[in-house]
């Protein structure tokens, strides 16, 4: 047994066992650290695990939490709040995955670490844990982000002592995690490498490409230069240093080289293993970073045990170090570990915080009221209406923006179209769709929406955001009516000078439009780098720009009815009279 050393937390004594080491079942030892009361006796467990270090993890006892923009921000430090979790009772043990950290064993790809799953790694840990002396037998999980990813991956294994698992912020379906609608997004980069805010992983020097394990130095050496063939990535410094020098960056060249879905990340994908999870699942997110809500509500459809689904209010990114949520969580572990009455599964399965109105909206699904999918038409003189455009093409004419690479220009070009201010509350939860008709000048371009609230006072708060690829247009069989889906399996290059619909996926909201208000959308083929939310987020939170220049028009006429598809859970919609 590792020695005890102290730490005086406000008063309060918390013992911690330094280094311990668990054995997987393959011989790799994983480190970690214990964190708990004074009291000599068996308590409950919450485990966190990831690549981040548990050293790091260890500033939630000294670092104040820090919200973006701060420059203390770190985006590594999720864990969760120590001291807390030791004041209520239970152990906090924080583990190093295999091949980051303390821990050994090599480190391939991402969530399949030596060729070994880590939610096998999670279930020999976890079991781990429940014999330990200091624990009662009784485990559970915490964390965000990657530890939430980590805790469905655990669940999905069965270990036998998990009771329940409370997950906030996590991240699913491996290619909306690096591909959003197809265009990459440079976040998992911050993640792997520490750019832009973010320690990063804490790789050691067992870190393997599964891309450079599976084909031969020739083989790879014709994708890479297949991979750089793309204008997009060719423009982009980094990403030409990474194609280049693989070895330097294992992880990170890895997704850039995987820009389709398919098999690669199929086996990363928490979603596909949701059917084996049997104990209790609680469901947390946020507003404001849509691709997270929408694998959060994936997630959830997907369970079939006791659950709860959660979402929050904006802004998009919790303290680091991570301390929301845990009055909810320790609710959840009280009755699900402790066995507590507390009254939690009484109450609705789905809690939605609506921006605008500030209330909570409940149900038994998501989204938790009936929704209504009604139109609203791109129109002239950058107007939106429930009518759509009468003229044609040849008086309604279109549209259009020229977007310079960024090679050779820092200005994005937007267009925006905005509804008349909204005559009472008009309240909007679930997901929607951009039908764009558009033509542009090359094979490809980025389509880029953001829904706005805007107030009278100028303010305005972001309440959704779209993404697709042009080549990546295709739609499956899942779409619906304002609920389209793309496989993102192949590329099809767009014919130069036609016109195409582009049926783009507005990510889930829940919003209520006051009166005197507008609901603004923005279209772009690039994002600004510096805006009222992109302020809230890392540096790297934003996608690869277009590297080509592009001139789009943006048809919204008689034959072309460009409009927005939208969730209303009333009837009373924008420009409607009484």
């Amino acid at each position: 047994m590792a020695e005890v050393d102290t730490w005086d937390a406000g008063g309060e004594t918390i013992h911690i066992r330094k280094d311990l080491r668990a054995p997987m079942r393959d011989g790799v030892e994983l480190a970690l650290d214990v964190y708990h009361g004074t009291e000599d006796k068996p308590r409950p467990a919450l485990v966190a695990l990831s690549p981040y270090g548990k050293e790091l993890q260890a500033l939630a006892l000294t670092m104040p939490p820090q919200r973006r923009p701060s420059p203390m921000w770190d985006g590594c430090i999720e864990a969760g709040d120590i001291a807390r979790i030791v004041k209520e009772d239970y152990a906090h043990v924080i583990g190093d995955l295999r091949g980051s950290g303390d821990s050994g064993g090599e480190h391939i790809g991402n969530y399949n670490a030596g060729g070994v799953s880590l939610g096998q790694d999670a279930y020999d840990f976890i079991e781990w844990v429940a014999e330990q002396p200091w624990c009662d037998g009784n485990v559970g999980m915490v964390g965000i982000s990657y530890f939430g990813s980590m805790q469905v991956l655990a669940a999905a294994e069965r270990p036998p002592h998990l009771k329940a698992i409370f997950v906030s912020g996590g991240h699913y379906d491996f290619y909306e995690t690096t591909y959003h609608g197809g265009v990459m997004w440079f976040m998992p980069r911050a993640a792997r490498e520490g750019r832009g805010g973010d320690s990063g992983w804490a790789f050691t020097d067992n870190v393997k490409s599964r891309m450079i394990e599976k084909h031969s130095p020739e083989e790879l050496k014709k994708l890479v230069e297949k991979r750089l063939q793309d204008p997009d990535v060719a423009a982009w410094p980094n990403l030409v240093h990474v194609l280049n020098y693989p070895k330097n960056h294992e992880a990170w060249f890895d997704i850039v080289m995987n820009e389709l879905d398919g098999e690669w990340y199929e086996e990363r994908n928490p979603i596909t293993l949701a059917p084996n999870i049997d104990v209790p699942v609680y469901l947390q997110i946020d507003q404001g970073r849509g691709w997270t809500m929408d694998g959060t509500i994936e997630l959830f459809n997907e369970l079939k045990g006791p659950k709860k689904l959660d979402i929050g209010s904006y802004p998009p990114m919790q303290s680091r170090p991570f301390i929301e949520e845990h009055d909810k969580m320790f609710r959840w572990y009280d009755y699900w570990i402790k066995g507590i009455d507390n009254g939690v599964m009484d109450e609705p399965a789905v809690s939605v915080f609506v921006e605008g109105s500030r209330e909570r909206v409940t149900g038994s699904q998501w989204p938790p009221k009936d929704v209504e999918h009604r139109s609203l038409y791109l129109r002239p003189r950058r107007k939106l209406s429930t009518e759509p455009e009468l003229m044609g093409a040849q008086h309604a004419a279109p549209d259009g923006f020229y977007q310079a690479p960024l090679t050779v220009t820092d200005k994005v070009e937007i267009l925006d179209w905005s509804t008349e201010p909204f005559e009472e509350d008009t309240e909007l939860i679930g997901t929607g769709a951009a039908h764009i008709f558009a033509e542009i000048d090359q094979e490809d371009t980025n389509f880029i929406l953001r829904l706005w609230d805007s107030a009278p006072n100028g303010k305005r708060q972001l309440i959704t955001t779209g993404y697709l690829k042009a080549s990546h247009r295709e739609l499956d069989d899942r779409t619906t009516e304002g609920n389209p889906y793309h496989p993102h399996t192949r590329t099809v290059p767009v014919e130069p000078g036609r016109i195409e619909e582009y049926v783009v996926r507005l990510y889930p909201f829940a919003n209520t439009f006051k009166p005197g208000h507008r609901l603004t959308v923005e279209l772009s083929c690039d994002e600004p780098l510096a805006d009222e939310h992109n302020a809230l987020l890392p540096p790297d939170a934003f996608h690869l720009p277009v590297g080509r220049p592009v001139t789009h028009k943006i048809y919204r006429d008689a034959a072309h009815r460009s409009r927005l598809v939208l969730p209303y859970t009333a009837r009373r919609t924008a420009g409607e009279q009484d």
